[in-house]
């Protein structure tokens, strides 16, 4: 069974964001980058269905900048992996790539996470199974893989379902497709191991970007906490009814 991992190259959670001068772009100076963690459930995912004879490759859509998350996707167990060789710019323009690579690639099962936590887009593993034309499953919380076929469990309104699909498939996880401490954290060997591993650069395919960002805001600074005494209802009433307007 081949398996194909998405994995995008996102700030880490703790880097702190701003914009250009103009807000025209995301400021990359001094931000640390991870694998995109959701995408981390479905390589973990991935990595243990190689007990059952996978062979594990992963795809980045980035420049040479994302090499260094590669890298560490091949620590963590991949066998392979892909870079195409442009800075992503919409969600269409990246599914493109994938599914190119996948459809010559003839992978068996497609993972990645349901979205990135930079633009939370959530879009990408949905168009890349619409543009193969393979069943898709979102917001997977658990998953296995039998001769042929995959059950996934994903997380509906009020509660769970369980999904059987034909393989091939695109399923998008999340969560809870592993458990937090089956998260795969690379050790000395596999860090050594992934440096002589094949990592193949594509030059891209296709270059139309259908949606282009205009400008980027900040989030707004919350305002003052405005302190009330406990015996002082009447002004919290005002304060709730005329400036949150909650009441």
């Amino acid at each position: 069974m081949k398996i194909l991992v998405c994995i995008s190259s996102v700030p880490d959670t703790t880097s702190k964001i701003n914009f250009t001068a103009d807000k025209s772009a995301f400021d990359k100076n001094g931000i640390q980058w991870v694998i995109n963690p959701l995408d981390e459930f479905a390589l973990s995912k991935a990595v243990k269905l190689q007990e059952q004879g996978a062979s594990v490759t992963v795809i980045n859509v980035g420049d040479a900048t994302t090499e260094p998350v590669i890298r560490k996707a091949l620590a963590i167990g991949a066998n392979d992996a892909i870079r195409i060789n442009i800075e992503p710019k919409d969600s269409y323009s990246v599914a493109k790539e994938i599914a190119n690579i996948a459809q010559s690639g003839s992978y068996d099962l497609i993972l990645c996470g349901k979205e990135s936590i930079d633009y939370n887009g959530g879009a990408v593993p949905g168009m890349v199974a619409q543009l193969l034309n393979l069943p898709f499953v979102n917001a997977c919380v658990g998953l296995e893989v039998n001769v042929g076929e995959a059950k996934a469990v994903r997380e509906i309104e009020g509660g769970k379902e369980t999904i059987s699909v034909k393989l091939p498939a695109v399923i998008a996880g999340q969560k809870g497709m592993v458990d937090e401490k089956d998260l795969i954290i690379p050790n000395m060997r596999g860090i050594m191991s992934a440096r002589t591993k094949s990592l193949q650069v594509n030059e891209p395919v296709n270059t139309e970007v259908r949606v282009e960002a205009v400008s980027y805001d900040a989030v707004p600074a919350r305002a003052a906490v405005k302190m009330v005494t406990p015996d002082n209802l009447d002004e919290l009433v005002r304060l709730l009814h005329e400036e949150a307007k909650v009441i």
